[in-house]
């Protein structure tokens, strides 16, 4: 009976403490944004302080109502973008001196997500709501899924291309660094993310996936899971800089350090790019999210390959950058980056520049130049490619089975009046050789464009006489093993009298 009592002493002290705290006071809402993702739309609002809310979603007819406890409305619907979303109107009523209630009617079923974002360095208080498509909504064709373009990256034969994963840097409520003449990073982004998969394409053996492909957020972790999703050999996240002192320019390659940064700069640079998610905006986390954090944990046993990689492709990038544009580092910088922490795929951020930098921003505004400067990264990325092919992809076949008759390249600079057929004749090779060489998938060619051109080779046929061996023939034509395997598409050095073989000399 005593220990009873003592329970509802206990109980009632606590009820009673509970009645001294204040409730929440509401917010104003002072304006309404919004945004379409591949699998959602957003909409933020805007707060003046933090709020509690309530989600009741009715299915006939559909409609959604936000309740935001005690609060008011004080911005406008008017300038929201609702085309290829799920909405079809939407409106607010508030109860005298009570709740702020918010209804969506709905063309399409959805799956609705709240949550709280406090303030930070960019924004005041906010609450967002992601509206997840279920069957019957239709994505948004500028927001397609990234994963959704690799249905099959394999040839007749079984070769794969190389794929290559291409993250555009912040984007929807999270504009980046703000620039020269409010020049906005999530924008020169996109933009420069979109010509490097476009070069990217246009090269045989080679697949580009954009990680976003819209005005939306993608979440730090999701990038890195999109890539994993889509089988990529290589991340690339693609940024531009920004600094107090706006006399700094130049592009920088980043690669991910287990241990402390290369310099104070890196350390500086990862703590506000890991900080993304709070701009950006992320939800709690949910139990998804801890298998994902599990996950990450176990693999980063694994992470030192592939940073060792990421560093081996960041040098390659550097010296590919080094010939269109000024560079802050020479070498590969190191830091914690969340966005690169990928134990099986090597990763790198690039910044492109100072978007601070008059100079810099002028150049990251540039269709022109970010063209030159996507050029250099997918110079960078076949270079290294081409001579560390990921198994089973064409890239590694072709280096197996090189073009009958040719060795090796020279270059040639583009001039006035030359055309692909005019230099096929010229150098006594084929168009279709010029093609491969260069990865042209069309036969229009640029004053000043630099092309690689295969070198004619003389081929001399060899008849095998009994107890002869490969060795033996290419010790005697002065000629190395591979060049025979290559030229005769040898899978092994068996051979037999009578045989024919094609023997290159110069």
């Amino acid at each position: 009976m005593r220990i009873l009592t003592l329970l509802l002493s206990r109980l009632v002290l606590a009820v009673a403490c509970l009645s001294l705290v204040a409730p929440l006071q509401g917010a104003v809402v002072q304006g309404v944004r919004s945004y379409r993702a591949p699998e959602y739309t957003r909409l933020v609002f805007d707060l003046d302080g933090p709020l509690t809310y309530e989600l009741s979603q009715q299915l006939d007819p559909a409609t959604l109502v936000i309740t935001l406890e005690g609060s008011s409305f004080g911005g406008s619907f008017d300038n929201l973008s609702l085309a290829e979303t799920p909405i079809s109107s939407i409106s607010s009523s508030r109860e005298p001196g009570g709740d702020l209630h918010v209804t969506l009617t709905l063309r399409a079923q959805v799956e609705p997500r709240g949550f709280t974002l406090g303030k930070n360095e960019q924004y005041g208080d906010r609450f967002v709501l992601d509206l997840y498509d279920l069957a019957g909504m239709t994505k948004a064709p500028e927001t397609a899924d990234p994963v959704s373009a690799i249905t099959s990256s394999l040839d007749d034969a079984g070769r794969r291309d190389i794929v290559v994963a291409i993250s555009a840097g912040h984007g929807g409520d999270d504009p980046g660094a703000i620039g020269q003449g409010k020049l906005q990073e999530k924008n020169v982004t996109l933009a420069l993310s979109r010509e490097l998969a476009r070069l990217i394409e246009a090269m045989p053996g080679y697949q580009a996936v954009l990680i976003r492909d819209g005005d939306y957020y993608v979440g730090l972790r999701q990038r890195t899971e999109l890539g994993h999703k889509a089988n990529a050999d290589l991340y690339l996240a693609i940024h531009a800089d920004a600094a107090d002192n706006h006399e700094a320019r130049g592009a920088t390659v980043y690669a991910l350090s287990e241990r402390g940064a290369t310099s104070e700069q890196a350390r500086m640079l990862a703590d506000k790019e890991n900080n993304a998610d709070l701009i950006g905006g992320i939800g709690t986390v949910s139990l998804g999210d801890k298998d994902a954090v599990l996950r990450s944990v176990l693999l980063d046993l694994s992470m030192t390959a592939s940073v060792a990689t990421s560093l081996e492709i960041g040098s390659a990038l550097v010296q590919s950058l080094d010939k269109v544009t000024r560079l802050r580092r020479r070498n590969v910088e190191q830091a914690a980056f969340v966005e690169l922490k990928s134990a099986d795929i090597p990763s790198l951020l690039i910044e492109a520049g100072y978007i601070t930098n008059a100079a810099d921003a002028e150049n990251l505004d540039s269709p022109q130049w970010r063209r030159r400067f996507a050029e250099s990264l997918a110079d960078g990325v076949a270079t290294w490619f081409g001579k560390r092919p990921p198994r089973g992809t064409l890239i590694a076949w072709q280096q197996k089975h090189t073009t009958e008759g040719r060795t090796s390249v020279t270059s040639y600079v583009v001039q006035r009046g030359d055309a692909l057929s005019v230099l096929a004749q010229r150098f006594d090779v084929s168009m279709d050789e010029i093609r491969r060489a260069n990865g042209l998938k069309r036969d229009a060619i640029q004053v000043g464009q630099t092309l690689k051109i295969p070198a004619s080779l003389i081929l001399r046929e060899h008849k095998i006489e009994r107890g002869e061996t490969l060795s033996q023939i290419a010790f005697e034509y002065e000629v190395t093993l591979d060049a025979i395997r290559a030229v005769n598409q040898l899978k092994s050095d068996t051979i037999r009298p009578g045989q024919i073989l094609k023997i290159p000399t110069s």
